[in-house]
């Protein structure tokens, strides 16, 4: 199950994929069939990431995370 980071909510466009940057904004870029679009930077919400968390924008438009799963995998600081 997912929680909610943000309080902040995204509305979206068509043509654009929505993502959460390195910078922690959320960020929307245009996809192939929407040649005139421009990249630029949606919110001003700003989150802090925590290792082994996966982020992403959910369905309502908010900023989530869940724990990911590894199942056996061996991170790189532990080897």
């Amino acid at each position: 199950m997912a929680e909610r980071v943000t309080k902040e909510r995204v509305d979206r466009e068509d043509g654009y994929l929505y993502f959460l940057g390195k910078d922690g904004y959320v960020w929307k870029t245009p996809m192939k069939n929407n040649p005139r679009g421009r990249k630029a930077k949606v919110g001003q919400e700003r989150v802090s990431r925590q290792e082994g968390f996966l982020y992403f924008i959910d369905k309502s438009g908010y900023v989530a995370r869940t724990k990911m799963n590894r199942k056996g995998r061996i991170s790189r600081k532990r080897r």
